[in-house]
C-alpha cells in the first residue's frame, strides 16, 4: 500500500483541541512533543509542521 498526501499522526499536548481520524499521541510536556514528533517523523516517513506551540502533524506529500 502506497499512502500519498494524507496526515498520518497527530501529536499533542492538548486533549481538548483534537480529534480525528488519524492516531493521536499526546504528550505531557513541549520537550516530549518535539521528541516524538521527530521520532515519527523519520519511523513513517513524512514530514512533521509545528501547527502551533502545542500541536504537531505528520504528513505525506
Amino acid at each position: 500500500m502506497n499512502i500519498e498526501k494524507a496526515i498520518l499522526a497527530v501529536i499533542t499536548t492538548d486533549k481538548a483541541k483534537i480529534d480525528g481520524g488519524a492516531p493521536i499521541f499526546l504528550c505531557d510536556d513541549l520537550e516530549e512533543m518535539q521528541v516524538v514528533a521527530a521520532n515519527l517523523e523519520a519511523i513513517m516517513d513524512g514530514i512533521a509542521h509545528a501547527l502551533s506551540e502545542n500541536l504537531y502533524i505528520i504528513v505525506k506529500h
